[in-house]
């Protein structure tokens, strides 16, 4: 069966083919435990702290700085939870933005019915925040600012170095989850001016189920887990050593090919948006921002179209997204789309393209001739 244009790259990439070839010998060959001080041991040992160094120098850290989780979705939780108990005799108050990934927004939750207080920045209509609004919601025992680097629904870049130096004038910790930026932006937690950063493994060209951490040397969170010594300490449990070398690989890949995948993506995307506003005309409305937008996302409006619809109509020949990938399955309009006050008309009509460092044009042409036709035919109907 012929497989569909695949442009759902923020919901999840497929393995790289050096990524998987990395990492098989560690499933298929190399099984020793990486803590023990067997011969195989020792080697997989190696391994790991490759991959370690790998990681770190994909956004500017020392690998004694990087440690393995599950996904994105443990490092937040790490994060957020650890920082807000270790830091709790500065303060309970937490600030984070409207636009945030469930992953870090049901954290908050939490820590809110436990005696936290949360306070949500607004966005403007592209979904960035406010320096202003920032620096007017810091209070003195606010312990911790999370706000994502880039969003995942529409794109937007959040002025991170800003951020940081708001956050460090105020002795405040700074996270920011980064999954969806790692490897599609430059990147220097140093420059950034963060004590925590979230990486996803599966936004990256490696498999789901493996993600990093960065805590900045001297950062003090409170652990998630208790267990043996693995991560020193940090992140007990035997490690996922296979998982662990194909992260590896993949943040070595985003380093060597950096330039030539963000350029493949931003033209991929370009020329996408020129298609079907050339089909389309005035029926697309575009909500991702002109400028600071990630190179391979687009958020764009279809009027007189219900999104679900047309990525039903569409899944067979080519793979969108109706908002976040995380709410694909409800018709809700997203928590992002309302925070950037989009009309509900708008909201409703709304799809997510992200293309790949391997979409190459002549599937971006085929795409634009598929949904262009597919839209006619639903306003037919």
């Amino acid at each position: 069966m012929k497989q569909p244009i695949y442009l759902d790259n923020n919901a999840t990439t497929p393995i790289d083919r050096e990524v998987l070839e990395e990492m098989l010998p560690y499933i298929s060959t190399y099984s020793g435990n990486a803590s023990s001080n067997s011969p195989m041991g020792r080697q997989n040992r190696e391994a790991v702290k490759l991959a370690r160094v790998r990681v770190a120098a994909l956004i500017g850290a020392s690998s004694d700085e990087i440690f393995f989780t599950s996904g994105g979705t443990e490092s937040n939780n790490h994060s957020i939870r650890g920082a807000a108990f270790a830091r709790q005799a500065k303060g309970k108050h937490i600030i984070t933005s409207a636009v945030e990934h469930p992953a870090v927004t049901k954290v908050c939750d939490f820590l809110s019915r436990i005696g936290w207080e949360i306070t949500y920045l607004p966005v403007d209509r592209y979904g960035m925040v406010n320096l202003e609004n920032l620096s007017r919601a810091i209070r003195s025992d606010t312990s911790l600012i999370t706000i994502m680097h880039a969003n995942n629904e529409v794109g937007t870049i959040q002025p991170l170095r800003e951020i940081g130096a708001i956050a460090k004038q105020h002795g405040i910790l700074f996270h920011t989850d980064a999954a969806q930026s790692v490897g599609k932006i430059e990147m220097n937690v140093n420059k950034l001016g963060v004590d925590l950063l979230t990486i996803a493994g599966h936004k990256l060209y490696a498999p789901k189920g493996i993600g990093a951490l960065y805590i900045k040397k001297g950062t003090r969170i409170e652990n998630l887990m208790y267990g043996a010594g693995q991560e020193h300490g940090v992140r007990p449990g035997t490690e996922n050593v296979p998982y662990i070398v194909a992260l590896g690989k993949a943040c070595e890949i985003a380093a060597r090919d950096f330039a030539q995948n963000t350029n493949a993506m931003q033209s991929a995307k370009s020329r996408l948006l020129d298609g079907l506003v050339e089909k389309l005309g005035t029926q697309i409305e575009v909500n991702s921002p002109p400028s600071a937008c990630l190179p391979n996302t687009l958020s764009i409006a279809i009027k007189g179209i219900e999104a679900h619809e047309l990525v039903s109509v569409l899944e067979a020949q080519v793979s969108i997204s109706a908002g976040s990938a995380c709410h694909a399955e409800s018709i809700d309009i997203s928590a992002v789309l309302r925070a950037m006050k989009t009309e509900k008309r708008r909201a409703i009509g709304t799809i997510r393209i992200s293309t790949g460092k391997r979409t190459n044009h002549e599937e971006i042409d085929q795409a634009v001739e598929i949904i262009s036709s597919a839209v006619q035919n639903l306003k037919a109907l």
